[in-house]
């Protein structure tokens, strides 16, 4: 009767605690300016809420436990150093809160807070999760799984020392075991609904270990991404992705119009590359064609005559390879294939603008 007296009054008196912690929480006017606002406080007091209603679901669940499970309870004294110390985790949990919540920015920051408020969250996050792992190992002890665990092992062991039964694979993996009439008595946790017993059943470890994992990968990847933002968003790796496409697209046209030669070349007419090649033109080739390509010592390269072709693959290869039986030398050393094309290009752009003083025509008549 005293236990269960105990029992209760301590979960009164810390519950008891939360209003009067909460209202000196609102109280409370800081001088300088308020961090609250800023999102990585935000995202550290969120996790700080959280885990705080886990405490306090898992303290009543543990005062549950002991009023159900308190003959295995061998003496009283642990209940009162057990309720102590939660009582105190409880305390230091919301005084380090507190002065979180309250603390002024630093010169320092980190991720833009400041590094006391920073590491006084993170104390108080690594506080709780004490207090969370502290009752957990309460609780598994209070309500018999480690040793109910031990004895089934121990009974497993014997059975297959003894050949009587030998444990499938999966079961070991699973952590799962046929129940016979004593077995199903030991699994029982004494929860009966209307005839219906509750069992204990818990999950396959690789299942526990996993969702246990999922939680870190969680934590690191909001830190990593939406927090610190130490590495680019989904939307961010898709600009640099773009961004490493289009020079790829760059350098494939680059050398793809460099691969240009007298088979493939075809007859430009973008203004920037007759621009270029005008003035290629007036700096290589007028003194022999003029300025206009009306002809000096060259042919004239505006009329319906050419001496080694029209087209423009034949002007493309006359520009080229040269002709040097008749003084033209060869280009292909001096101009890039793309020059080659662009200069092709422009001398098939003047033809038929009639420059004044035309030389006379030379060579077979193309039309």
């Amino acid at each position: 009767m005293k236990k269960k007296l105990f029992n209760t009054t301590l979960l009164f008196s810390l519950l008891a605690s939360l209003p009067a912690a909460a209202e000196e929480y609102t109280s409370y006017k800081p001088d300088g300016p308020s961090e609250l606002g800023h999102p990585v406080a935000i995202v550290l007091l969120t996790v700080i809420v959280g885990l705080f209603i886990a405490i306090v679901i898992l303290g009543s669940a543990v005062i549950g436990a002991i009023d159900i499970y308190k003959e295995r309870l061998k003496n009283s004294k642990a209940l009162l150093i057990g309720g102590l110390l939660v009582g105190c985790l409880f305390s230091a949990s919301g005084a380090m809160a507190q002065e979180a919540v309250t603390s002024t920015a630093a010169t320092n920051t980190i991720s833009g807070l400041s590094k006391s408020s920073f590491y006084l969250l993170i104390s108080v996050i690594g506080l709780e999760l004490l207090v969370i792992i502290a009752l957990l190992y309460a609780l598994r002890i209070l309500v018999g799984i480690k040793s109910r665990r031990k004895v089934r092992a121990e009974k497993a062991e014997k059975e297959v020392a003894e050949g009587k039964k030998r444990i499938h694979w999966l079961e070991k993996l699973n952590d799962t075991k046929s129940l016979d009439a004593d077995s199903e008595a030991e699994a029982d946790m004494g929860h009966d609904y209307d005839g219906i017993h509750e069992l204990n059943n818990p999950t396959p470890p690789w299942w526990r270990y996993g969702f246990y994992v999922s939680i870190v990968f969680a934590v690191v990847y909001l830190w990593r991404f939406q927090v610190a933002h130490s590495a680019p968003s989904q939307i961010e790796e898709l600009a640099i992705a773009n961004a490493k496409a289009d020079e790829a697209k760059a350098a494939y046209l680059k050398n793809a119009a460099n691969n240009v030669d007298e088979n493939t070349v075809k007859q430009l007419t973008d203004p920037a590359d007759l621009a270029a090649a005008q003035k290629l033109f007036a700096s290589n080739c007028a003194p022999c064609h003029g300025p206009q390509g009306q002809g000096v010592v060259g042919p004239n390269l505006t009329d319906d005559y050419w001496l080694h072709g029209g087209t423009i693959n034949k002007v493309f290869t006359t520009i080229k390879y040269g002709v040097p039986e008749k003084g033209m030398k060869s280009w292909k050393d001096d101009f890039s294939p793309v020059q080659l094309a662009q200069l092709a290009s422009y001398i098939k752009s003047i033809h038929g603008s009639n420059p004044p003083n035309p030389k006379e025509p030379q060579g077979n008549l193309e039309k």
